[in-house]
């Protein structure tokens, strides 16, 4: 299974419409996973004519953008668990463990900084922002490869 994540896509303000090469990596993905900072509903219609979308509500997103704060699911078996605001940095991998406590993998948004990393069982990933990269060297967007409950592969994909 080919999953694509991507988190604080602020559109309008930074997304007028899905970027090429972001576009390029949602073809053929089984499904998209937003955590957040979507900002206004047709990014999401947008998303959903690539792949089916699970996406929570980020602390920017209009009232039009329904979703929930948390979503915990199962991709081809694998626990994922999403969230928006994974708090600091410092203590991380710990609070999400707590949170989220049969959680393979959570992913989650907001600094906008890409991050993958692994502790206590439990993998966090934070895809970054395709679009607002804030003092990152390029937007990215997360690309993961799930087979029969195992993440076999998670890559933070530069797309600017």
């Amino acid at each position: 299974m080919r999953v694509v994540a991507l988190s604080d896509t602020h559109a309008p303000r930074y997304w007028k419409s899905c970027p090429p090469r972001v576009a390029e990596l949602l073809r053929g993905a089984d499904a998209i996973l937003h955590a957040g900072d979507v900002c206004v509903a047709p990014v999401l219609a947008e998303l959903a004519a690539y792949a089916p979308v699970h996406v929570v509500k980020g602390n920017n997103d209009g009232p039009d953008v329904v979703a929930p704060e948390t979503l915990e699911l199962s991709l081809d078996g694998l626990r994922v668990a999403m969230i928006h605001d994974s708090g600091q940095a410092k203590g991380r991998l710990a609070r999400m463990r707590h949170r989220f406590p049969e959680a393979d993998l959570v992913v989650f948004g907001h600094s906008h900084i890409p991050l993958d990393e692994s502790g206590d069982g439990l993998r966090i990933f934070n895809p970054g922002s395709p679009t607002d990269r804030r003092r990152q060297p390029h937007g990215t967007v997360g690309v993961l490869s799930v087979e029969r409950g195992v993440l076999v592969q998670a890559e933070i994909v530069p797309v600017t």
